[in-house]
């Protein structure tokens, strides 16, 4: 096959496209430039496609024989991922970024240009399957190894988006074993760090970020009871399950501390509270896409004239609301409501319902939560609301 590399500047992206080498497909490795800032570097971990990436990944293409390509697709990114954030915050949700990327830039945009110049299929170094059923259509899995299986962030690809997505990476036991291959490949990434934070902020600090691309206002942080406890500068830069930054001066009644429960950018308040108070039970999600084929609680479903309050039939899941956080078995099913962000009367809109079968903490509206069964990811959606079917304050918000 033609295949497509896309080459981050990292380890596993590295070996991923040495081993479609290795299968004598015809290679040709691009790193994406998404920034327009030409003094982007990389410190350390912090960060991801610089400068430093980007000849780290010239470097690798070197090393294998394979052409190399720079494509610049950094008005995309800024409109689909960094002004996409930006508007998240403005409406008081906590954005993934990452999910983003993934879903507008390197699955999206990235694959929309490489088979408009005939490859067949874009390779990635993430950790994740992509295994066809019986009649062909191809599924997401989980990787072969739980620690480092990666289908959350892909839980936006979408079923023409799969028959050209390939993961060489998908049983690959460790990471340290993706170094080890590297070494001996004479790879000069084999021990560079993993990046972390958000790319387009590498320093990390995100609070600080924000109040250079929003208007903050000062506000007031309440409890649950409405009582006014201290002051913020701006309540779009705090996120649900936040503890550290409150600044209220003294503690609660009980002595423990308080975290933030809910953002309310249109009143311009924090409602914070116990731990205890963050712990949810049912979370609603719009926006939601479907990884392969849908399974056929969905498509009975869809195949319906929309009608306010029509609900799907229940399906069984288990459902992932971070990266790294467990699953939780949950059942779920689709409800058409009104939809209240739009300026249209009577307009409706799809959401997903996901009751959780154990609570989850610090579930903030924004995040994604991806749906499975099994290892196989069905889809996923970005949570509007996430709340605590016993608490009444929560629910009337």
């Amino acid at each position: 096959m033609k295949i497509l590399a896309a080459m981050s500047g990292g380890v596993d992206s590295a070996v991923a496209a040495a081993r479609a080498v290795d299968a004598g497909h015809d290679v040709v490795g691009v790193h994406l430039a998404l920034s327009r800032m030409p003094g982007t570097l990389r410190t350390g971990s912090r960060g991801c496609c610089t400068i430093e990436d980007s000849m780290d990944a010239r470097r690798v293409c070197d090393k294998l024989g394979i052409p190399f390509y720079v494509w610049d697709f950094s008005e995309r990114f800024k409109e689909d991922v960094v002004d996409d954030f930006i508007s998240e915050y403005e409406h008081g949700r906590t954005p993934n970024p990452c999910m983003r990327c993934n879903e507008k830039i390197k699955f999206a945009a990235l694959l929309e240009k490489a088979v408009a110049l005939g490859f067949d299929a874009v390779v990635t170094g993430h950790y994740a399957k992509v295994i066809a059923d019986k009649d062909g259509n191809r599924e997401l899995h989980r990787a072969a190894t739980w620690a480092k299986d990666q289908s959350y962030v892909l839980g936006v690809l979408t079923h023409e988006q799969l028959k050209h997505a390939w993961f060489p990476l998908a049983d690959t036991p460790s990471k340290d074993e993706v170094r080890a291959e590297a070494a001996e490949r004479g790879f000069s990434v084999a021990k560079k760090p993993d990046s972390y934070d958000i790319c387009f902020i590498p320093e990390g600090d995100t609070r600080a970020w924000l109040g250079d691309h929003i208007a903050l206002r000062e506000g007031e942080i309440k409890d649950t009871e409405g009582n006014v406890l201290g002051h913020h500068t701006g309540a779009q830069a705090f996120t649900v399950g936040q503890r550290k930054g409150l600044a209220l001066g003294r503690p609660a009644a009980d002595g423990k501390p308080r975290f933030v429960l809910e953002v309310k950018p249109k009143t311009n308040e924090v409602i914070v509270g116990s731990r205890e108070l963050l712990a949810v039970d049912e979370i609603r999600g719009i926006r939601a896409t479907w990884a392969g084929l849908p399974i056929a609680e969905v498509t009975e479903f869809l195949e319906k004239t929309p009608e306010l309050g029509a609900q799907s039939a229940e399906f069984e899941i288990t459902s992932q609301v971070r990266a790294h956080a467990d699953p939780v078995l949950s059942a779920a099913h689709m409800e058409w409501v009104e939809d209240d962000e739009s300026m249209d009367a009577g307009k409706l809109r799809l959401e997903i319902v996901v009751r959780l079968k154990e609570g989850l903490k610090g579930v903030a509206p924004g995040q994604t939560v991806v749906m499975y069964q099994g290892t196989r990811v069905l889809g996923q959606a970005t949570i509007n609301r996430a709340y605590s079917l016993n608490r009444a304050d929560i629910q009337a918000a």
